[in-house]
């Protein structure tokens, strides 16, 4: 557990950045820290691995002050993730990922085996171990920043506003890839942005903080049923607040549980028999055991023209996916991004369970947006004929 107990930083003149701060985190939680400008968030993370030191209080991390540690031990047990990614540009991505480890003494080859599991966990080649920063894209370089914040398997990682500079596309897929990531692992991280919508996307608990106190803390569905007040409101969004009871939904509530697919083996030929007789321009790609594999479309068949070849042999791979129990808000960002039709529904197996399309979304929109219009018209016109 981590407790910030009565914590403050004045700087000179008598600013006080955080101002009494009480807050207790939980092993295992993902929490952000979320607030206008100069509102203390980013101080209150870096007084945790003292790149700021407090003024007052105490900062406890499973009952131990934090001001007592080394303060080199301290920051080589704490992941370190930041916007600007701050990876060595003369070093290859190996080293990157293993600078900790083998600051701590780690062995190379222990150190070297860490490096390529972590490359496994997010997908990565192993290949791109040997090059170098400047040879990846900004998502793949801001990916082995977190890799190497994990590197050392600290039980808690710090990240202030690590996707801020990515591109919608690239940052929505980061977030999702770490979510899950965080959740496998069981990481406790603090998470600074100022994007409310990322905050409700990734967090267990929400942090939002004014003036350096906070104003109010609790889960995205907790604040967003029940806003403190109304700098919470402002802060949150008219918009995003009227929409909330719908957005709070699981996708589980409104997808298509039977989707059109075809299994890997089936030629193009058959798959094209399955899209006339279900009357549609692509399939969902399942494997014997009915684990999702991709999608085929029409196009990607017409382009082939070997009617004999297997559906495995021209399908697309790189599909984003939601489950079941993802939130509305977060699947149609999702969908919205990337300019999607429809994306498929998967179990903690990757197993098809199902499909979202954009029409349900927009089913559900609409009502959020004009249910109630229709619900009072149809009073007024009732009142009026009685």
């Amino acid at each position: 557990m981590l407790v910030f107990d009565n914590v403050s930083k004045v700087y000179a003149g008598g600013k006080r950045a955080v101002d009494h701060l009480n807050l207790e985190i939980e092993e295992g939680e993902f929490v952000c820290l979320i607030g206008p400008s100069g509102c203390g968030k980013t101080t209150t993370m870096k007084m945790i691995n003292r790149l700021v030191r407090p003024t007052e209080g105490k900062i406890l991390l499973n009952g131990e002050n934090l001001l007592d540690k080394n303060v080199v031990e301290l920051r080589r047990s704490i992941g370190y993730v930041i916007q600007q990614i701050g990876l060595f540009p003369h070093m290859t991505i190996r080293d990157n990922i293993a600078l900790v480890p083998r600051l701590k003494g780690m062995p190379a080859e222990e150190r070297n085996g860490r490096a390529e599991e972590l490359m496994e966990l997010v997908n990565m080649p192993k290949e791109f171990l040997d090059r170098y920063p400047h040879e990846l894209s900004g998502g793949q370089q801001q990916r082995i920043g977190v890799l190497r914040a994990l590197a050392s398997d600290p039980p808690l990682i710090l990240m202030d506003e690590p996707f801020g500079a990515l591109d919608p596309i690239t940052r929505d897929s980061l977030q999702a890839e770490f979510k899950h990531l965080q959740q496998t692992l069981g990481k406790t991280i603090i998470f600074v942005t100022h994007d409310m919508d990322e905050a409700l996307k990734l967090a267990d608990k929400v942090v939002i903080m004014r003036a350096g106190k906070i104003v109010q803390v609790g889960s995205p569905d907790e604040i967003l049923r029940n806003p403190a007040d109304e700098f919470v409101e402002d802060f949150i969004g008219k918009e995003r607040l009227a929409q909330a009871r719908q957005q709070l939904q699981t996708v589980g509530q409104i997808m298509n549980p039977d989707p059109v697919s075809v299994g890997m083996g089936e030629t193009l030929s058959q798959a094209v028999k399955i899209m006339r007789r279900r009357r549609v321009d692509s399939l969902l790609v399942t494997d014997g055991a009915g684990v999702f594999r991709g999608w085929v479309t029409v196009e990607m068949i017409e382009r082939h023209k070997n009617w004999d070849a297997a559906v495995a042999d021209i399908m697309e791979t790189d599909v984003p996916t939601v489950r079941a129990d993802t939130l509305l808000r977060d699947a149609t960002r999702n969908i919205l991004v990337r300019g999607l039709k429809y994306v498929p529904v998967v179990d903690d197996r990757k197993h098809l369970a199902g499909i979202l399309t954009r029409t349900s979304l927009v089913d559900v929109l609409y009502d959020s947006v004009w249910g109630d219009a229709e619900d009072e018209s149809s009073g007024m016109a009732d009142g009026e004929g009685a």
